[in-house]
């Protein structure tokens, strides 16, 4: 892991002007020493804490005009060296920015600016819990330490204490970095593909409750729709907020326990709810020595559906399969009396197995691609696999969310979750039976393997032309990569119809990218309006 900001430097200049009058003579006379030595330290600090873009990077093919716009990936980067325990799922959020303008591109990262990364700081080290740390009776002191600095305002939780890590949205003019524990991050792309970050959005005092890292945006309406998860009641609370930004009232959803909650679906008339049983349970992870989310493989799986306008639960509709754990949904829809998911589904998932250092392989990491079906009218549901392990990440050309389609593209994981190739799975075909790992045939439309030591992130689709008229597919995909052979990184751009082994793109970049977690692209028109902020 990489405890500071890493980029390059660029530079610029100006000219001057003219006018009659008298010539001067320049006769400059500058003064050496002590105070000319402390301005250039200063000078060189400046360069090294704020470095600028890394401008005119070498790219090999070329970039479509379509994919004019920000490329942006966040993902965990510690700048302090953790106290004790370290997750994959803690660490602040670093976001790595590509601006694309006419062929050309420029590399940024900058840490997401949250309370939590400003305090510490502020202290020059390490002071918030970590989910690395709730593990046993350790764990119970760790989050008594956290109270207990809240308490005598040594720490200031009234900001929350989040780190922005997890995934980025547009909505409302605005660029949304993402924790599922905290409230987004709105962040600027400023006009040479910088990144600011603005401050916190909490809807004029309307979001008092965390905000997950996966709200859905719909294409058709300008709406967004999210929810939040909390381990005292209510469990589960829904949000919908208007295409001009004002968040609607809060919708409880009633459920048994805790749980963790980490993505939802829409359709057009919808919102779908993951009851899934990886608990929230303090007691256990002192008792039984275990991380304070445990699984519980004896429990059913319970989806609840809910008309998306709904201004209470009454009307939630809940359904019931074999016992799994979802981290990430594909899609959507209705079709006549049922209402579709597409998802990747796993069993016995262990966030133990990604707790503290890398692990020689993860046995419970067998993510699968399932559609589960929900029959409105007889109240049974069904689901059927799609795909082998293990894959993750998917993504879908996002004209089409909450609305049926063909195509979805997700990341091919290996032993210990690296992202080793980019899948194109067609809805269309069947998959073939008795399939060991993901290849080529059936519903497997295409396979780009990295190859031998390189590793990839989640790969994010932008079409040649936004809306559905066009072929869904026709489109690229973009996503980074890192050779760890030779340490160096990329981004890569593929055309997503084709899913050619030859890249279209791979722009070099000029250091490491960490491993990180979600990706999004900022078109060029969403870039206009964030220049207004």
């Amino acid at each position: 892991m990489e405890y500071d900001e890493k980029k390059g430097s660029g530079g610029g200049g100006g000219g001057g002007g003219g006018g009659g009058g008298e010539i001067v003579e320049v006769n400059p006379k500058p003064k050496k020493g002590v105070t000319s030595k402390v301005v250039d330290y200063i000078e060189k600090l400046i360069v090294k804490l704020i470095p600028l873009p890394v401008t005119d990077l070498p790219v090999l093919g070329h970039l479509p005009d379509c994919l004019n716009g920000e490329f942006v990936r966040v993902g965990p980067n510690p700048k302090f060296a953790p106290v004790a325990g370290y997750h994959w799922f803690d660490g602040d959020g670093m976001v790595h920015g590509m601006r694309i303008k006419n062929g050309k591109a420029t590399y940024v990262s900058r840490y997401v600016r949250t309370s939590r990364l400003k305090q510490e700081e502020y202290f020059g080290g390490s002071k918030f819990m970590k989910i690395g740390d709730l593990k046993g009776l350790f764990g119970l002191l760790m989050v008594n330490m956290q109270m207990l600095r809240a308490k005598l305002k040594i720490l200031d939780v009234s900001y929350g204490t989040g780190t922005g890590n997890t995934a980025l949205i547009y909505h409302h003019g605005k660029l949304l970095a993402l924790s599922e524990a905290d409230k987004p991050y709105v962040l600027k792309v400023l006009e040479d593909g910088d990144l600011q970050t603005l401050g916190m959005l909490d809807y004029d005092k309307r979001l008092a409750h965390s905000f997950t890292a996966h709200p859905k945006v719909d294409p058709f309406t300008g709406e967004m729709f999210t929810f939040g998860y909390s381990h005292t009641p209510p469990y589960i609370t829904y949000r919908v907020i208007s295409k001009d930004g004002f968040m609607h009232d809060p919708v409880p959803i009633t459920i048994s326990d805790p749980i963790m909650m980490h993505d939802f679906a829409i359709t057009e008339n919808y919102a779908i709810f993951m009851d899934l049983p990886l608990y929230f349970r303090p007691k256990e992870m002192v008792k039984d020595n275990k991380l304070i989310f445990t699984f519980d493989a004896t429990k059913k799986s319970h989806f609840g559906v809910l008309p998306r306008y709904a201004k209470n639960e009454l009307q939630i509709r809940w359904f019931e399969l074999p016992n799994c754990f979802i981290f990430h949904n594909a899609n959507a829809w209705e079709e006549e009396d049922e209402v579709v998911l597409i998802t990747c589904r796993l069993e016995n998932p262990d966030l133990d197995m990604v707790n503290g250092t890398v692990k020689e392989k993860l046995e419970n990491f067998t993510n699968e691609l399932y559609e589960m079906r929900f029959n409105m009218k007889t109240g049974l549901a069904s689901q059927k696999k799609l795909s082998a392990p293990a894959v993750d990440f998917p993504r879908i050309n996002e004209c089409y969310t909450g609305r049926k389609q063909r195509y979805v593209y997700g990341t091919i994981l290996d032993s210990i979750a690296k992202v080793t190739g980019i899948v194109k799975f067609d809805l269309h075909a069947e998959p073939e039976e008795g399939k060991k790992k993901i290849e080529f045939g059936g519903n497997v439309n295409g396979v780009f393997d990295l190859g031998p030591g390189r590793f990839g992130s989640e790969a994010i689709f932008v079409p040649r032309e936004p809306g559905i008229t066009s072929e869904e597919d026709d489109g690229y995909l973009i996503f980074f990569v890192h050779d760890e052979k030779t340490g160096k990184s990329a981004v890569n751009v593929i055309d997503a119809k084709n899913m050619s082994s030859d890249p279209v793109a791979v722009v070099e970049l000029p250091h490491r990218v960490p491993f990180g977690f979600h990706a999004f692209f900022v078109n060029e028109e969403q870039l206009q309006e964030l220049a207004k902020l």
